[in-house]
């Protein structure tokens, strides 16, 4: 009996050095998680980057693509059917306003031009007749009426038959270049035929799309940049129209700039690089975007002040490849933390790491 009281002494004790060794290791390793074995409480310092902000003034582009026309364009038809008797154009030259560009017969139209002429001076010595015997009441006004108005009636048709032989030479409505050909001499055309077009490209337009968000910034004879593929020049054009309304498909307002083009090098129809600038905004602070840390009803960033990480609350715009403009919030000199936001806590201590701002 003595053994055995003897050996369930001995587990107890055993037992209870166990537990008492367990809890001084778990009192150690928690004195060591606060702060070490000292018992100071301090919490060690989190290792981040930072900057620091001055305020800027921020210039704004915004990259968009256009499309190249031309300044005037205008496809060449006819507006009297007929044979195409001259074409008095070289495909791809240069024509001068009001110059004849294609020779329609119109043998046919002037022989009915003499047959009208005819009839008016029928009509003219007629009317001159009545009214020489109204003058003596030797015939009534209302028979005078009718031989004037068989008279105009004469004239009104030899004015029509007349428009449209002008109308069968076919002229340039404005100096530019002409395009291909689509006829041959002989050919019979309509109204529906076309011709060939004329392009004034010695000026050019690019037609572009903004955001309706930017709408309000959009202003004529804003100057912009743009560039085309296989070009290396930058050219530049000058706003001269928007359009009235913002497209509601596409939310999106167009724009229309007007630029030289006296070398030709930008052909119409092609595509453009517009770099369209913005209003500048005086005094703003820019941060990197990584520095922004989204919230419930906007955004924040950790400034570090006297060694711990503080919340501020900022209020941002623009947005750039690699920075965030901020307009309110930060201060002249403020210390703004760009890494590990996620995982910081107001009032953690911090140790900064400034860095310097990339230009």
């Amino acid at each position: 009996m003595k053994i055995r009281h003897l050996i369930i002494a001995l587990l107890v004790l055993g037992l209870g050095a166990l537990v008492y060794y367990r809890m001084a290791e778990n009192k150690k390793a928690k004195q060591e998680n606060s702060g070490g074995g000292k018992g100071d409480g301090k919490k060690p310092s989190m290792a981040v980057n930072g900057i620091v902000v001055q305020p800027e003034d921020f210039s704004n582009t915004l990259a968009l693509s256009g499309s190249i026309e031309a300044n005037e364009q205008v496809q060449i038809t006819t507006e009297v059917p007929g044979i195409a008797e001259k074409i008095l154009f070289t495909e791809g030259g240069k024509v001068s306003q009001g110059q004849v560009l294609v020779k329609i017969n119109d043998i046919e139209l002037r022989a009915q031009a003499n047959q009208y002429q005819t009839r008016q001076k029928l009509a003219a010595e007629n009317e001159r007749r009545a009214r020489l015997l109204l003058q003596k009441e030797a015939i009534s006004q209302e028979e005078y009426d009718i031989a004037s108005a068989d008279f105009k009636t004469a004239q009104a048709q030899t004015q029509l038959i007349n428009a449209q032989i002008a109308k069968t030479s076919i002229r340039a409505p404005f100096s530019g270049t002409i395009g291909l050909r689509n006829i041959s001499p002989g050919t019979y055309v309509t109204p529906q035929t076309l011709i060939t077009t004329l392009v004034n490209s010695s000026k050019v337009k690019i037609t572009f799309s903004v955001p309706e968000k930017y709408a309000s910034q959009m202003k004529r004879d804003t100057k912009l940049e743009f560039t085309v593929a296989g070009d290396t020049k930058k050219y530049t054009a000058t706003v001269y129209a928007l359009e009235s309304a913002v497209e509601v498909a596409t939310r999106t307002l167009r724009v229309r700039a007007l630029a030289d083009n006296a070398d030709g090098r930008l052909l119409p129809g092609t595509f453009a690089d517009v770099l369209l600038p913005l209003d500048k905004t005086a005094n703003a602070f820019m941060v990197p975007t990584e520095a922004i840390v989204p919230v419930q009803g906007g955004k924040k960033v950790f400034v570090s002040k006297n060694g711990k990480a503080t919340e501020v609350s900022v209020v941002t715009t623009t947005r750039t490849d690699t920075d965030i403009v901020v307009l309110e919030g930060l201060k002249p000199g403020d210390t703004v933390i760009t890494t590990g936001v996620l995982t910081l806590k107001p009032d953690a201590p911090v140790k900064v790491t400034v860095t310097p701002k990339q230009q």
